[in-house]
């Protein structure tokens, strides 16, 4: 089987380079493409041109627009990179037979509330973000391909910029951190994410029905405030020399951002977890693998 990775330097493609290899043969780019091949999905006649000539038995797209602030004024980039790009890849999908792997995210919702939530709720997002995301999920899901859509949030991986590396640099620098507490959701490693994925995408291949959309994140909740909490005591426990005293939470009125964030970012993994059946580990437990090797 031939898999096409795109997105392989974030944080969760880099996972997937590893993941994926016992599935068969991983043609892995990123942005900048390479041997003549084209990874970036912003420029939508290379990504064709690359999968034509690839004839992949499976996309897996780990490639997106993240900057969540940015894209309120990169709406044209935005809508290129995570609409106009899946839909394309859907179509080129469908045209081979083979099937799309896509991840989405919580911010296709509202945010409100405190329910976790479902795969067949409605969406309402409230950045332009979010809104790229959502037209993305509904150009694959009406394309006819044979697809998996993981949508996760909180996202971290021992590679590159996260969470919980900005709390650890900042608790050097500073005596005090104040970090937003109204804002609820899961930490979900890139790691998890690419194991799920190999898993679900090895069952799908020969259950079939099992295509669809699915909520992919680790068990429990938190804040943001509760995070850096539990980051930055961990840290002390393993011997850090950490200046800071106090971690103090504030509400999301007092951190304003250019695009609204969601205070429920929770999402029910009832689907996921009986479909394939899966155990989802603590959000707690990722976390504190990753600083232990970090620290």
């Amino acid at each position: 089987m031939k898999i096409l990775l795109l997105g392989k330097n974030g944080q969760v493609g880099w996972e997937l380079q590893r993941a994926l290899l016992p599935l068969g043969a991983v043609i892995a780019l990123d942005r900048h493409g390479g041997s003549g091949f084209c990874g970036d999905l912003a420029d939508l006649d290379g990504l064709k041109k690359t999968v034509r000539r690839l004839q992949p038995d499976v996309i897996v797209n780990a490639a997106a627009y993240t900057a969540v602030d940015k894209a309120e004024s990169e709406r044209a980039q935005a809508l290129r990179i995570n609409s106009e790009a899946p839909q394309l890849l859907a179509e080129e999908v469908r045209r081979l037979g083979g099937w799309l792997v896509h991840y989405s995210t919580d911010y296709v919702f509202d945010g409100q509330g405190t329910v976790p939530w479902r795969e067949v709720d409605s969406t309402a997002p409230i950045n332009h973000y979010g809104y790229s995301k959502l037209l993305g999920e509904q150009h694959i899901a009406t394309s006819g391909c044979q697809y998996l859509i993981f949508r996760t949030s909180w996202v971290y991986g021992s590679r590159g910029n996260n969470f919980a590396k900005t709390m650890l640099r900042l608790g050097h620098e500073n005596e005090e951190l104040r970090v937003i507490s109204d804002q609820y959701g899961v930490p979900t490693s890139a790691e998890l994410i690419a194991d799920i994925t190999a898993h679900a995408l090895r069952t799908a291949l020969v259950n079939p029905q099992l295509a669809g959309l699915y909520h992919l994140a680790a068990s429990g909740e938190t804040n943001w405030h509760d995070y850096a909490k539990l980051v930055i005591d961990h840290a002390r426990h393993c011997g850090a020399d950490l200046r800071v005293r106090n971690v103090v939470p504030i509400t999301t009125a007092e951190y304003p951002t250019q695009a609204p964030r969601p205070a429920n970012s929770r999402l029910d993994t009832s689907k996921l977890r009986e479909s394939f059946r899966l155990n989802l580990p603590i959000w707690q437990s990722g976390v504190i693998r990753m600083l232990t090797e970090l620290l």
